[in-house]
């Protein structure tokens, strides 16, 4: 690009202090985990960027994600009747209640034009709370996530925001085209996804193999889409954990860590199909005149990375492709994804 390589590891000051003000000081670990320490739960932080690995600074460029897992149950009726009224969603099961708040940016390829081209990617940004269930069947290794995300695209995001201090935190070209993001829209996303776990090597060899088909739906203004996918994982120790967590859209896993202190790892790869009907980053506001292109309705991501637990802990790391979501989108997409899991 013309600006250069622009790094951006961090959150503005408001996001940040938005996060420690909600996140409590811990989050839980699986459901039927005998240990009882009086830790709360497990804390999952994400960060997700185009300059791991890909070294760009365009299209999904930053997200951020912070998860809170409560080892107690919560369990609202009104969630309950929710989740409920979705077919196949069992919450008699081993549930588990989740919820996030995180941040995502978008920009243009090109980060230094006052007036970005009309043709490329618009500049957008999506801030957003979410709570979920995680609902676990042992015995059909059928696990099952359904959540809700509430948040707001537009400037109110502080995507513009966050992307600009930053740049100025490290002394680096600030992006001009923030003035033409997309306009304030409150959205809504209704997400199911499900993943069957296959074991084809167990726990009695030296190396342990399993097979993990998945599928989804998400349903709103934000995102419309269905999802088909694989991933397989080969390593040691895979029951202690169902994969490494990714910010929407991507292939489904959870944030479940397992503290039976032992440790863990494994090489994991794996492949998703996406059928968009809507994506508000592409296709502009629902209700308002805004920048906008021509979304291409099947997009493939594929990854492979690389996982460890030990004890309390978990740490992944994530390498992402993805094909071109748009008319004209000169290169595909490429970033990387950071993951650590504690249990506190």
């Amino acid at each position: 690009m013309t600006g250069g390589l622009r790094p951006r590891l961090g959150i503005s000051a408001t996001l940040a202090a938005t996060l420690a003000l909600t996140a409590p000081a811990g989050v839980r670990a699986a459901e039927g985990d005998s240990q009882d320490d009086g830790r709360p739960g497990t804390f999952v932080l994400q960060v997700e960027n185009d300059l791991f690995g890909g070294g760009t600074d365009q299209y999904y460029t930053q997200g951020v994600q912070v998860t809170f897992v409560p080892k107690d149950k919560w369990e609202p009726q009104w969630f309950k009747d929710l989740m409920g009224m979705i077919p196949g969603v069992d919450l008699d099961g081993q549930s588990t209640y989740v919820a996030a708040l995180g941040q995502q940016m978008f920009t243009p390829e090109d980060t230094t034009r006052t007036d970005p081209d009309p043709t490329d990617r618009p500049y957008a940004g999506w801030l957003f709370g979410s709570v979920g269930a995680i609902v676990e069947k042992p015995e059909s290794n059928l696990l099952q996530n359904v959540s809700l995300d509430l948040g707001i695209v537009g400037p109110a995001s502080l995507a513009g925001y966050t992307q600009r201090r930053w740049h100025t935190l490290i002394n680096v070209g600030l992006p001009r085209g923030w003035g033409k993001q997309l306009s304030n829209e409150p959205g809504v996303v209704l997400s199911y996804q499900a993943r069957l776990r296959q074991e084809i090597l167990g726990p009695d060899n030296f190396l342990e193999l399993d097979m993990t088909p998945t599928a989804g739906v998400a349903l709103g203004n934000v995102l419309t889409q269905g999802t088909v996918g694989a991933s397989v994982r080969l390593g040691q120790n895979l029951g202690l954990t169902y994969g490494a967590p990714f910010i929407r859209p991507s292939l489904p896993a959870t944030a479940i860590v397992r503290r039976k202190g032992q440790f863990g790892w494994n090489l994991f790869a794996g492949v998703e199909g996406r059928a968009v009907a809507r994506n508000i980053f592409l296709d502009g506001n629902t209700f308002s005149d805004s920048r906008s292109v021509d979304k291409n309705n099947f997009v493939l991501d594929f990854q492979g990375g690389i996982e460890f637990t030990m004890g309390y802990a978990r740490l992944s790391f994530t390498q992402i492709f993805r094909t071109r979501e748009f008319q004209g989108q000169r290169v595909p997409s490429q970033f990387g994804s950071i993951s650590l899991s504690a249990i506190f």
